[in-house]
Order: C-alpha cells, then structure tokens, then sequence
C-alpha cells in the first residue's frame, strides 16, 4: 500500500468509474459528474505523476514541489497522502454507480437525452438575465477602475458592495449561454462566443480559473438540454483547450518583465513539454490540502458542534449577525496547512476539497459523509436548474461557476450557498422589475374595451345623474383634484420633519424612508402578482350557473332595456 504508482492506478480506476456510470445518466448530472472527474484528475493524477517523474527541488514561489512531500520523500508522501483519495474517490463512485443503476430502472422515466427546463415558457426570465447582465459588467468596470477586484485566493474584497454586484454578471452571463435560445443560429453562436470572450477576459483581470471553468461548464450544461452531438462534443472539447491554453498566454502577457523572468527560472526545473502546462496545473492545488490533511496527524481541528452551527450561520447575512462570520478557506489555511507551513505572513482563503475536509473532521467516516454531501449538492444543482423560480435558478447558476463541485467541502460549500442565496433575492428583485415594466408596457400598447353601462351605477351615470358621484362600490367617489384623507384637521405628525431638523437629520430620515419605501414596494409587487394568480386561477375554474336574479332587478334591466 505504500507504493505510489498502485494509489496512482486505484484513483484512476475511481475517476473512470465515475466517468462510465456517468454515460448511463441523462442530462445536466452527467455534465457535472464528468467535470469533477476531469478536475480531480488534474490534483489527484497529474500532479502525483509530475512530481514522481521530475522530482522537482522545492523553491520559494513553485507550489507544485510541496517541500513536505520532498522531506519525507515522494514516494512515501505521495502514497501516504493519497490513501483518504483513494476512499473517498471509490466511496463517490460506488454512489454514482447506484444512482446510475437507479435512475435507469426508475419506472416512468424517459430516457431522452433532451430534458426541456420548465423556466423556458417564462417570458420575464431572458430579459431579466440582460438586465442583471448589465448591472455586473458596469460593476466590474467599476471595480477594475477602481482596483477593488478581488483575486484568486483573497480572504476580504477591497469594495463588498462591489463584489457582490459583480456576481450578477456571474449569474446573467452563465443564465444567457444556458437558456437563450434565439431563432438564428448564428446570433446564438455570436452571443454565446461575446459571453466566453468576456469571462476569459475577467478570469485574466482577477487571475481566477473560476469564471473561464465556469463559462465552458455553462456551455456544456446547454448542450446537455439540448441534446448531444459529435459538433457539440468537439466543441467543447475545443473551448476546453483553448480556455486552458489561453489562461497561460494571457496570464504571460500581463506579467511584470520581473514576474516573467522568476517564472521562467520556476518553470526551468521542469521538462520542456510540461512548461506550457504548469501555469494551470498550478491552480489545481487540492493535493497540497491532501498533505495539509495527512500533516495535521489526527489532532482535532472542529468539533462536529461547531461544523453545524458555522454551517447554519453561514446562510445568515453578516449585516444581521453583527459580526464576522467563519471563514472555513481562511480557517484551513491558518490553522490546518499552519500547523506544517509557516503561515504567519501570508493571509489567503485556500481549498480544502470535500475528501480532505472529511478527513481531517472525522477520519474515513467523516470522508465518507464529505462524498455523500457533495454528492447530494450536484443533484440540488440539477434540480435547482429545472427549477420555475428565478431564486433556484440563480443558485444553479451559482453553483456552475464556483466549484464547489470539486475543491469545497461542506462548511465552504455552504458558505457559498449563503452568499448565492442573497445574490437570488437581488436578481429576484430584478426579475420582480422587469415583470412590472413588460406588464406596464403591453398594458399600455393594448386599448381596453370599454364596458356597456347594464348596472345601477352605469344607468344613473347615462341619465345625466346631477347628485353626489357615486363610485362602483356604492361609497361617494373621491374627486381627481382632492388630497386623500381631507375629512377632519389637518395632519402634524410631519412637522418635525420641516421644522426642528437640520440637512443632516432630514437626509437620515429619508434614508431610512427610503428603505421602508422599499420594503413595503416588494410587498405591494408580491401581493400584485399573488392577486394575478389567483384571479387567473378562478377564471380557468368553470363557473357556476347563475340564479334567476330578483323581481327588482328585472324591473331595472327593462326599464333599461326599454329607455
């Protein structure tokens, strides 16, 4: 067990199981099965491989040599470490393999490859896409002007408020390469080809792979829904590859002259073949939490309390909380990588995987409950795609482009959950705006039909009625020209207002006005689309026969009838 080519063989014998049971599954599933099994390859396979073959010096600044490993010897490390892999790996392939065996015998299942999105017939969801699409990309432009982009592996964002709007575009840019669906194909090429040429620009301006990854997975999951083929196969298989190649190239180009030279001289300790390849395999670092894992000895870090409560404090905003929250990427690497690695000086948010996190929480068993987790999150994904509702659409899309599919465990994955959520009730806000405006527009560009007078009100009103007005509820109407709420002595509660504040109380009242204003306008949508629901829902219900009406009012209707 302690020969590193045999762990090696065992984890890829788990990541081609996870591929092969993922052909018998349909639809978005299997593109998420097999694009974790791409990204754990790349830490758990090619990275062992690189080091056992070149057996690199460890430097300052090459984070592919861990010089832990080169301590104790890379055959010794690399087997020792990749023990809770290969458990964890197996243990998550024999969950998908039932799942596959499941859901290919599960009565009344179709077996079409093409799975239609109920959010499709939803004519507000596009333009809300476009709309929150928008809002993102002035934030970022914002945010790089400004310099407050937040890099790959920073704890704290230079600007939060900017930050999170730039998750809109996150959420616009992934929503429109998955559900538009122009009726010309080339627009349909050109604005999913506009859509991947901007994330491949701001995964160079942040120096993540997260939105370049996520844009090509946004691209997969629409071929997913509709339907497979070889073009499409190639094509992603293309986007792929130039996505990963380009990340290096570009990343060169932005380089300082000094930053480039120390490159070159890290990247000398390597063959020449692997030179191109080492800028992205350098971003796959979740063999580096693995020997974090196998250092810390068994020694506790939480306690399974103190997962669950930063679990459920994860989901709460931090402006209702009143403090920071746990920062599980910051915790890993001050407490967990700092017990072998001197981490005084450096502040990053590092991350831990789902297998590694398990282990160092809980051993073997805690690794197998970190799987099944992950596991149960790619189906919410699923599930939250198909979804109807713009709020579990959002977290989907949330979901395809920060991997937490593959590098987090459970307290960082719902640590992600929480922040997609109060994104989701952003673009819900959005979508609520968007329905209003489109329902406002075509109201106004169709003529109402104006009703015959047939009541007691429209007859009074024909004849000429001189008397009080009277409106359709029986009550005297209210006159055009009079302020509401006229009857009885003038109101002062407003007084102090206009007379005993200055600008500054006055502009902090109407901040705080402002907000309730807010608040009580999403209730006034919420209770408008409700009421639309519910008459749209009587009228489909058949009515019931009506009873002969009264002697009085059949009095009424001829005397109408016949003046």
């Amino acid at each position: 067990m302690n020969n590193p080519e045999f762990q090696i063989l065992l984890v890829i014998g788990a990541l081609a199981t996870i591929v092969i049971a993922a052909m018998y599954v349909h639809g978005i599933a299997r593109v998420f099965l097999i694009a974790q099994a791409a990204y754990w390859s790349l830490s758990y396979v090619a990275r062992p491989i690189v080091l056992l073959l070149v057996r690199p010096q460890p430097r300052f600044g090459d984070s592919i040599a861990d010089p832990r490993l080169a301590t104790i010897g890379y055959d010794h490390g690399i087997a020792m470490v990749l023990r809770p892999v290969v458990f964890g790996l197996w243990v998550y392939a024999i969950i998908v393999v039932a799942y596959a065996v499941w859901i290919r015998h599960r009565p009344g299942r179709a077996r079409d490859v093409c799975v239609p999105v109920r959010s499709a017939d939803d004519a507000n969801l596009i333009p809300t896409l476009w709309t929150i699409y928008a809002i993102g990309v002035l934030g970022r432009v914002v945010s790089y002007a400004t310099g407050s982009t937040a890099s790959a592996g920073q704890t704290q964002s230079p600007n939060p408020i900017l930050s999170f709007v730039t998750l809109m575009a996150v959420i616009g840019a992934l929503g429109l390469i998955v559900f538009y669906r122009p009726a010309n194909r080339r627009a349909t090429i050109a604005v999913i080809g506009a859509l991947t040429v901007m994330e491949l620009m701001w995964t160079v301006a942040i120096e993540s792979k997260t939105p370049i990854m996520g844009a090509a997975l946004a691209i997969a999951v629409r071929f997913a829904l509709t339907g497979w083929s070889r073009i499409k196969v190639v094509a992603i298989a293309v986007i792929s590859v130039l996505g990963i190649a380009a990340f290096g190239w570009l990343q060169a180009i932005k380089a300082s002259a000094l930053a480039k030279a120390q490159s070159e001289i890290l990247d000398a300790n390597y063959p020449a073949a692997m030179q191109p390849f080492l800028s992205i395999l350098r971003r796959f670092d979740l063999l580096e939490a693995a020997t974090d894992s196998y250092y810390l000895g068994g020694r506790p870090w939480l306690t399974l309390s103190d997962v669950a409560h930063h679990a459920l404090i994860s989901m709460v905003p931090e402006q209702l909380l009143g403090t920071s929250k746990f920062q599980s990427g910051t915790a890993w690497a001050i407490e967990v990588r700092g017990s072998s690695v001197d981490m005084t000086r450096v502040s990053v948010s590092l991350a831990e995987g789902n297998i590694n996190e398990g282990f160092v929480l809980g051993g073997y068993p805690g690794v197998a409950v970190g799987v099944i987790f992950t596991f149960a999150l790619v189906l919410a994904g699923v599930r939250a795609l198909h979804s109807r509702h713009i709020i579990p659409i959002s977290m989907g899309l949330m979901l395809i482009e920060v991997p937490v599919f593959f590098e987090r465990g459970i307290l960082g994955s719902m640590e992600l959950l929480g922040k997609s959520l109060q994104v989701a009730i952003l673009v819900w806000i959005v979508y609520l705006l968007v329905g209003e405006y489109r329902r406002r527009t075509e109201g106004s560009s169709k003529q109402l039909p104006q009703e015959s007078p047939h009541t007691l009100v429209g007859a009074a009103r024909s004849k000429g009625w001189s008397g009080t007005s009277i409106s359709p509820i029986g009550m005297p109407a209210q006159s055009a020209i009079t302020p509401p709420f006229t009857v009885g002595p003038r109101r002062t509660r407003a007084a102090p207002v206009f007379f005993d504040r200055g600008i500054l109380s006055r502009m902090e009242l109407l901040g705080k006005s402002l907000q309730v204003a807010i608040l009580v306008w999403i209730v006034y949508l919420l209770v408008g689309k409700h009421r639309r629901r519910t008459e749209g829902s009587s009228k489909q219900k058949p009515q019931k026969p009506q009873e002969p009406p009264h002697r009085e009012i059949a009095l009424v209707g001829a005397t109408l009838s016949k003046g």
